[in-house]
């Protein structure tokens, strides 16, 4: 069996190196440049790691699924420009750099992250051509666009922005996190299994361990929101609070919240105990995405 960190230091640095290959200087320079400064401005890579980690799990090595990892980043890269936007989170810096806006303008920084959503999918198709996966690509396609678009992160969005200083109850807050958060890390966590051939039975309780690993992610992400500290957690400690969002933490505190985090990755553990594979890269990922400091 692979150490994991091994596997996903090499992972990572595999993905932060291909992913630039991606885009072509074939067009205007400034957004060339804003592409690629958005995607080298990595952070953990913790989607494409999802992939690699699953695709591992069913026999793939890091090469044979590297394309579809990447289309992952960067619909999550977009998603983090236009977030930082003065009409969304109005956030001026990530991960300690001027958010893309503050550099490049707002309405360079919108068609940055129109570009990237657009590149995704190519990348995808680039799979399907080039290791003769046409099915699969179709299928990790349809998958991206429900995880990306209003069934999922868009739409999760949109009902984040309108929660702003409304009590929730938990539920609904929970609803909001599996649709802006969770698609996308189901999503990245299911492409690995498609491409590794997983079977129905499999794929479905993969996306269970990662419906449950997602909320604990999303969870863990506003906690440190709460945190009295200069942390670096991507965006500005504090933002949330500001905004008055809906967050786990702010409805049930952060002692229970805490709590709750420890529980769902405990049931997110059992789900990956149904299934007979080498599973320790998923298990030892979850852990990171949980217990992370930053």
């Amino acid at each position: 069996m692979i150490e994991s960190e091994h596997f996903f230091n090499n992972a990572r640095e595999t993905v932060n190196h291909h992913i630039l290959t991606l885009i072509s200087d074939d067009m205007p320079p400034a957004l060339y440049e804003a592409m690629r400064y958005s995607l080298e401005n990595g952070g953990k890579r913790i989607r494409p790691l999802l992939t690699l980690a699953t695709g591992y799990v069913f026999g793939k090595d890091i090469a044979e699924i590297i394309l579809p990892a990447c289309a992952v980043e960067m619909i999550h890269t977009y998603s983090l420009i236009h977030d930082d936007l003065p009409a969304m989170d109005n956030s001026d810096y990530r991960r300690g750099k001027p958010s893309c806006h503050v550099k490049f303008g707002e309405a360079l920084a919108i068609l940055t992250g129109d570009a990237l959503l657009t590149i995704a999918f190519d990348v995808v198709r680039d799979y399907g051509v080039k290791h003769d996966n046409e099915k699969k690509a179709l299928q990790i396609c349809h998958l991206l666009s429900l995880a990306a678009g209003p069934q999922g992160m868009v739409g999760g969005q949109v009902l984040d922005l309108e929660a702003e200083g409304i009590s929730l109850r938990q539920a609904d807050i929970e609803k909001i996190a599996a649709l802006k958060t969770g698609k996308i890390i189901s999503a990245s966590v299911i492409i690995g299994a498609i491409a590794g051939g997983a079977s129905e039975e499999e794929i479905a309780v993969l996306e269970q361990f990662a419906n449950k690993i997602g909320l604990a992610f999303q969870i863990v992400d506003d906690l440190f929101d709460y945190e009295d500290s200069n942390i670096d957690i991507g965006k500005p400690v504090g933002i949330d609070q500001a905004a008055v969002k809906a967050t786990i933490p702010g409805l049930i505190g952060t002692a229970q919240a805490r709590k709750y985090v420890e529980m769902l990755f405990q049931d997110a553990l059992s789900f990956l105990d149904e299934l007979d594979r080498p599973v320790q890269l998923l298990s030892d990922l979850a852990s990171k995405m949980v217990y992370r400091k930053k």
